[in-house]
């Protein structure tokens, strides 16, 4: 477990940092980082074992077998992570961890029920299925915690890469701007010339050609090699591993394909070359029967749970304003489709009526309108914008199969009108309640930002990815960002 653990932790590129150089002093610091999310999970395992164990039982009762359980399960569920790679934590964007956390836990716990029945001891069903149920909880919120801290970190400078940048044509400058502007632990140093005869057009410097890489490696200090793949010819790539390997830094390498979760992609050797085999997501056919099986069994249980908030707002509503509870409005579904969307009404009776005089105030252009202080917002209206209280009638549009609980935000009519060509992909999947705008800045995103969120959602849909996005969903409302 612990070799598992240190190849995860920034060994395992087949490359020997020299000791005491600045990227063995950052891969140390990934490897505490590995061991101390480690611990984290082992206690999060160790704690939903005890806390499912009093939820079923009470604190009087003590039985062998669970004990046993109890004590062997940490270190083998650490083990299990580390086979998932789980503990390679600069290598994973969240959503692919998220997915990864959810087969190992699963996995552990299926474990869990084959010894038992092998070994004749005896288990309780409701004990397990809490413990997997509390392992998912505590072991993603440990994580959520931990990404904040490396986040942090990187914001500092102290988890990042010094990092040379392989090209200068667009795709390189691209890197190097995304490299300084989002913190995402490469920091940028300088451009390798690949000899096309660009010029960055940047403040970086460019330190050397791609044929003296080893000396701009050895010279710069440099911690890692990212190629702008665009710029580089098969023989310049083979003289980039090459003099990365011996001086023992890591490559990195841009691929030209839209962003995708990298479960979709497989590497495939051809001829000498590498190829990337993209997985198909399309959703038809048992895809979409999942989707919509989920879609109506999480929602039943939503009306449910969440019946006194509907009637707590329809009160809210009634005793503040004049008018109906439920606000509609049509809406443009999947394939253009059109539907009636439901709501809590937030706003005054006749607001429909004074948007054309409210159209220049508007937060964002066209075809977006959001306004912050918007007059026509009602008190107990605007307490339901700031929770999205008035977004759960939209259960009974998932119900009735028209949208679905992820997916994009549905647009109107008159928004659809002025869409682009490429605005239309976004109509291909029913629309949702919440998605990938919803966690990322909602209100605050650009209409293009808006729908590239969208097809990247698309392009990667998964149920563990709906999963993903309704588990983020709750922090994000709570926070109230982007929230008008």
């Amino acid at each position: 477990m612990s070799s598992a653990l240190a190849r995860q932790a920034g060994s395992e590129i087949l490359t020997t940092p020299k000791p005491g150089s600045p990227e063995e002093r950052v891969r140390k610091r990934y490897r505490r980082l590995a061991w101390a999310i480690a611990t984290s999970d082992g206690l999060a395992i160790l704690a939903a074992f005890l806390l499912a164990y009093v939820l079923r039982f009470s604190v009087r009762r003590t039985e062998f077998d669970f004990l046993a359980v109890m004590a062997v399960a940490p270190p083998v569920w650490i083990a299990i992570f580390a086979g998932f790679r789980l503990y390679s934590v600069h290598r994973f964007a969240p959503a692919e961890e998220f997915k990864r956390v959810i087969y190992a836990v699963t996995i552990g716990i299926t474990g869990v029920v084959a010894v038992s029945y092998w070994t004749k001891a005896e288990l309780s069903r409701i004990w397990v299925g809490l413990s997997w149920v509390l392992a998912l909880v505590l072991v993603l919120g440990a994580r959520r915690l931990w990404h904040q801290r490396i986040w942090s970190l990187r914001k500092r400078g102290e988890l990042s890469f010094r990092t040379l940048i392989v090209g200068t044509n667009d795709e390189a400058r691209h890197l190097a701007s995304v490299m300084l502007s989002r913190r995402i632990g490469f920091e940028p140093i300088g451009y390798v010339s690949a000899g096309n005869g660009h010029t960055p057009g940047s403040d970086l410097p460019i330190l050397g050609e791609v044929d003296s890489i080893r000396d701009v490696i050895r010279e710069s200090g440099a911690e890692c090699v990212f190629v702008a793949s665009s710029a580089l010819k098969t023989p310049d790539m083979r003289t980039v591993t090459k003099s990365a390997r011996l001086e023992g830094v890591e490559v990195r390498m841009s691929a030209n394909v839209p962003e995708m979760m990298s479960s979709r992609l497989a590497a495939q050797p051809i001829g000498g070359l590498m190829a990337f085999s993209i997985w198909p997501v399309r959703l038809s056919g048992s895809q979409a029967i999942a989707k919509r099986t989920f879609d109506l069994v999480a929602s039943a249980v939503l009306l449910v749970v969440g019946s006194p908030l509907w009637l707590g707002a329809a009160i809210a509503i009634k005793t503040t304003s004049r008018g109906p509870v439920f606000y509609r409005q049509t809406r443009v579904g999947r394939n253009g489709r059109l539907f009636t969307l439901l709501k809590f009404r937030t706003m005054v009776p006749d607001a429909d009526a004074m948007l054309p005089s409210l159209r220049g105030e508007s937060e964002t252009k066209v075809p977006l309108f959001k306004l912050r202080d918007d007059r026509r917002m009602t008190s107990a209206g605007r307490l339901l914008r700031r929770w999205s209280l008035d977004e759960l009638p939209q259960l009974l549009n998932v119900i009735k199969g028209e949208m679905s609980l992820v997916g994009p935000r549905p647009s109107l009519p008159e928004e659809v009108e002025t869409y682009e060509e490429w605005h239309k992909d976004r109509l291909e999947v029913p629309p949702g309640m919440t998605g990938l705008w919803q966690v990322s800045g909602r209100s605050q995103l650009s209409f293009d930002d808006y729908v590239r969120l969208d097809l990247f959602y698309i392009e990667n849909w998964s149920l563990a990815y709906d999963l993903y996005l309704l588990a983020k969903t709750l922090p994000a409302v709570v926070s109230g960002k982007g929230a008008f």
